[in-house]
């Protein structure tokens, strides 16, 4: 049995003090009346009424006991389950090189980017999950956490420029798989999205994709840009950044490589509600092993109580009033 209130439990200690207070009374509550001698009076039989009339008071601290049971609100729970889950290491690698502003997407590929990856980060509630951002070089954003909070505050505040330009691919798969190559979690994978060709950096993307086979990472690998042209940002003579349409240039030959040789998958947004429904599909192959389901029915069980407490009361009153009234 549960209770809703166990902290009226506590009110049941007044028992003490009222019992107490009856033994007390009753040493004075007999008249006297004075004798040359009681002896006479010393081999009377005791009638059972003077043994009875303590039950009055035992009824009432029952009574008064059952409501304060009532009050703590007994509850019965039909049944109850909790299965474990095993949650998966995710790391997200995103692409901050110059041509994300690109405006084929609303209002921008980055700004897109960030909003579709935080509904995701947000859903995965058992993952431990980590953010690498990557251009001409590659940073860790967010280490491995579980901080749903951190890593949506990172993302939130993430603003392009934050590198030297470029797109180095090879360099944010190697820095992504630094931090899951420590992980305890049986499935690892990294969701990397970017929307050019590998043209910097130190390591080879091929190259980084067969140390992930090694390791067991599972790569996603997001093209993001739509078909033909699209308004790309151009820096004038005078500093102004201007979009001017040029020809979208995605490699992905290389990232469907990189994506077929580590178990992943490429996909190809060419919009906003295609990225959308790429995370949702990434999002449903990189489920954990076992969903946490909690099932509990819960139920207030108080009027066995209650009865019991009228009960209690009507025969105190029953007794009082009838076989034990008393006469002034």
């Amino acid at each position: 049995m549960h209770f809703a209130h166990p902290h009226f439990l506590w009110t049941l200690l007044i028992l003490i003090p009222l019992i107490a207070w009856y033994v007390l009374k009753q040493r004075n509550l007999h008249a006297t009346m004075a004798l040359s001698s009681a002896q006479a009076f010393a081999r009377l039989p005791r009638s059972w009424k003077q043994y009875l009339r303590h039950v009055l008071f035992i009824l009432r601290l029952a009574a008064l006991a059952c409501l304060i049971v009532v009050m703590a609100r007994p509850q019965e729970r039909d049944s109850w389950r909790t299965t474990s889950t095993e949650g998966t290491d995710i790391v997200l690698a995103l692409d901050v090189s110059s041509s994300m502003m690109a405006r084929d997407f609303s209002p921008d590929r980055f700004n897109a980017a960030k909003e579709v990856a935080a509904k995701f980060i947000a859903g995965r509630e058992s993952d431990n999950i980590g953010i690498v951002v990557f251009a001409g070089e590659s940073l860790t954003g967010v280490p491995m956490t579980v901080d749903r909070a951190q890593l949506l505050q990172y993302l939130q505040n993430l603003s392009m420029n934050v590198l030297e330009d470029g797109t180095a691919i090879g360099d944010g798969i190697a820095t992504a798989l630094n931090r899951l190559k420590e992980g305890k979690a049986k499935s690892k994978s990294i969701i990397l999205l970017t929307d050019g060709s590998n043209n910097t950096g130190v390591v080879a993307p091929v190259t980084a994709s067969e140390v992930a086979k090694e390791l067991g990472v599972k790569i996603y690998t997001i093209g993001i840009g739509t078909n033909g042209t699209a308004p790309y940002p151009t820096r004038t003579m005078s500093g102004r950044i201007e979009f001017q349409p040029q020809p979208v240039v995605i490699d992905e030959a290389t990232l469907r490589t990189i994506a077929d040789s580590t178990g992943g998958k490429y996909f190809r947004a060419t919009g906003n509600r295609v990225l959308e429904e790429v995370f949702t599909e990434i999002d449903a192959l990189e489920k954990t092993q076992m969903d946490v389901r909690h099932f509990s029915h819960t139920e207030d069980n108080y009027m066995m109580w209650a009865w019991l407490a009228f009960a209690f009361f009507v025969i105190e009153l029953a007794l009082r009033y009838t076989v034990l009234r008393s006469i002034p």
